[in-house]
């Protein structure tokens, strides 16, 4: 009977765990302390984002606290350097388990300042 009961759990964990969307692939690639509680940045990170971007646009006022750049800074995958491009890149991975569109990204780089500004050096022939 013990046996009969540890087998049907067993096929009921794994029948319910194969139905499940993956979670997405949170890995955070500088080490440190984000800004803000993980729970909060989960729930309002676009939040801070809009703000931020409504402070620099229509205010002129720069800071850095809550930058779509800083944010990139500490999550660009270290393997493709970027925080989009696959589902094992932090922003995409969550936009994607989510179903929510990402379109940061259609005007901002998705890859740190440092990174980026390599790339545009190169690309202008610059070593």
């Amino acid at each position: 009977m013990i046996v009969a009961l540890t087998v049907a759990a067993a096929a009921t964990a794994a029948y319910a765990d194969a139905g499940r969307v993956p979670t997405p692939k949170i890995v955070i690639e500088k080490g440190g302390k984000c800004v803000e509680d993980v729970a909060v940045m989960r729930r309002n990170h676009m939040e801070f984002l809009k703000h931020q971007r409504d402070d620099t646009m229509r205010r002129g006022i720069r800071s850095t606290k809550h930058s779509l750049q800083q944010c990139i800074d500490c999550h660009a995958s270290r393997k493709t350097g970027s925080v989009v491009g696959s589902n094992e890149n932090f922003c995409q991975s969550c936009h994607a388990y989510a179903a929510v569109k990402l379109d940061c990204f259609e005007c901002h780089s998705t890859k740190p300042k440092a990174a980026a500004a390599a790339g545009t050096a190169v690309a202008k022939g610059n070593p």
